[in-house]
């Protein structure tokens, strides 16, 4: 019995849904630390297609506590449209639970991420618009509304209107929009605690009672590193801190309890939104890459940028992360190309050559990527279950990757089917 954290390495869209989906079959509990949902998490379970964006990866697979964490911002309209969605289906979510610690997200949340986006113009961060930063404001602040206020009327009534008093000051002087009404949102949110009563928890006791009865506990986190807001390309990351650090205080576990880090990367680099992207590929490969990986956000439908994937900032991810165990997704979508470029290097103006990840967007826009290029491989790796039957060139481009790391690849994923998988190390 262990623990597993799975983070994503790049910015976002890895597959981290998936690889939660796998391991979450034996997982006694899955949990969701950080993030809201503007997280975009896809499963495939056969022909069934399951687009995830708040509820944990594992929801589907686990048969033990699935557990939305303190960490994690949460909007209840869209938590009971994924449930609903997924009753619809014939599956049951009565092991769907979440922190009591965990914040709310409130309609002025949303409204405040929609309006500043539409003034800053050309300087928008590119947002999902769903409330997710003004609600960790509000959190950081101290003056959030966490899920077990909605189970008392009165206490919520006063936050509203405390928070009120100021948002809609703001609404009508600073962006010349209406006012919100207190009775339309102290109603509705009212209802929410109700229906939410039985699956509000105080979930720090239950996951660490679980770490020390052996069970095995499977930690879920959204975006990824270059999105966090401390290490990522600042200020275009989102607002909580998707690193394996962040479990911690996501969930509420000391940092002696997580054993197996886990870090997923594609074997190429996409981004969704603005901010800084050195192998961005603006050309027909950029195009084909995103064509033949299907790459648009599950979350907002946008199309994803696309390049070649970068080493310097994955194994800065991996170094911040203390990664122990390596996911490669999307290995099947470079089976396209006869010649492949890694990211192995940074050019500085001054001609330097550095493999060290800039603290500033400012000094990376300035950097030239230096390439190695690796044979490519012609031929079809979607229902490869072996390492040893991959193509030679795609082992070589393997292996050249945990070369450069320092980590071993546990899994690498060639298709989206929970099957399409070949385990090349083993888990403690």
């Amino acid at each position: 019995m262990s623990t597993y954290v799975v983070v994503g390495l790049q910015w976002g869209d890895e597959g981290k849904g998936k690889i939660t989906d796998v391991l979450a079959e034996k997982s006694d509990y899955v949990v969701r630390y950080q993030g809201g949902n503007n997280a975009g998490h896809t499963v495939y379970a056969g022909e069934d297609k399951f687009v995830l964006h708040l509820l944990p990866s594992g929801v589907l697979q686990c048969k033990g506590k699935c557990i939305i964490g303190n960490g994690v911002v949460v909007n209840p309209e869209a938590f009971f449209n994924e449930i609903e969605a997924i009753e619809k289906r014939g599956l049951s979510t009565d092991h769907v639970f979440i922190s009591s610690r965990a914040h709310i997200i409130m309609p002025y949340h949303i409204l405040l991420d929609t309006y500043r986006e539409e003034i800053a113009g050309n300087s928008q961060i590119g947002t999902t618009k769903r409330g997710i930063g003004p609600c960790y404001e509000d959190k950081v602040a101290r003056i959030g509304i966490r899920a077990i206020d909605l189970l008392n009327p009165e206490v919520l009534k006063t936050k509203i209107k405390e928070n009120l008093a100021v948002k809609n000051v703001l609404f009508e002087k600073l962006f010349s929009k209406k006012p919100l009404f207190f009775e339309d949102i102290y109603e509705k949110y009212v209802d929410y605690g109700k229906r939410l009563k039985n699956r509000i928890i105080d979930s720090e006791y239950d996951i660490n009672h679980a770490i020390k009865d052996q069970k095995n506990v499977l930690f879920e986190g959204a975006q990824a590193l270059m999105l966090d807001i401390d290490f990522g390309t600042y200020p275009y990351v989102t607002s909580s801190s998707p690193t394996t650090g962040g479990t911690t205080v996501g969930a509420g576990v000391p940092p002696t309890s997580l054993k197996n880090l886990i870090g997923v990367s594609k074997a190429y680099c996409t981004r969704v939104g603005n901010g800084a992207f050195p192998t961005e590929l603006e050309n027909k490969t950029g195009e084909l890459i995103r064509k033949i990986g299907n790459e648009y956000g599950a979350s907002t439908g946008r199309p994803r940028r696309c390049g070649w994937l970068d080493l310097v900032a994955l194994r800065y991810s991996c170094m911040i992360n203390g990664i122990t165990h390596l996911v490669i997704t999307k290995l099947d979508v470079l089976s396209n190309f006869e010649k492949i470029k890694v990211g192995i290097a940074y050019q500085t103006p001054e001609g330097n050559s550095t493999e060290v990840f800039p603290s500033t967007i400012e000094e990376l826009s300035t950097y030239e990527v230096i390439y190695k290029e690796l044979e490519g491989w012609n031929e079809n790796i979607s229902d490869v279950k072996s390492f040893e039957n991959l193509p030679d060139s795609a082992k070589k481009y393997l292996q050249f990757i945990e070369e450069y790391l320092g980590v071993d690849i546990y899994l690498v994923s060639v298709g989206p089917e929970r099957s399409q998988n070949i385990i090349k190390s083993t888990l403690n």
